[in-house]
């Protein structure tokens, strides 16, 4: 079985995060409004960005991860700059000392 995490960009401009083992199912449940909460009330939505995992497991640490992150870092991570999500994390850090 694959499992996924994913970003939506939602009409307000904000983004969800979340993981799921059926991605198409679970857009579609997202752009009805079926599964409810924070998508919901932002709807329409667009997948922003999708990585496959190994196991739910591995999903759910990257979507709990990915939710600590500013805003910018995820854009960095979406638009594939790692070097500057390195910076943002470096930047985090120091935030946190």
């Amino acid at each position: 079985m694959t499992f996924w995490v994913y970003i939506l960009r939602c009409a307000d401009g904000s983004y969800y995060t979340g993981h799921t083992d059926n991605l198409e199912k679970r857009m579609g449940e997202h752009q009805t409004g079926t599964c409810g909460g924070y998508t919901a009330e932002r709807l329409p939505v667009e997948l922003a960005w999708s990585q496959e995992c190994a196991t739910r497991e591995e999903a759910l640490a990257a979507e709990l991860q990915i939710k600590g992150w500013s805003r910018k870092k995820k854009e960095a991570m979406m638009q594939g700059d790692w070097g500057k999500v390195s910076q943002l994390a470096k930047k985090d850090f120091t935030k946190k000392k």
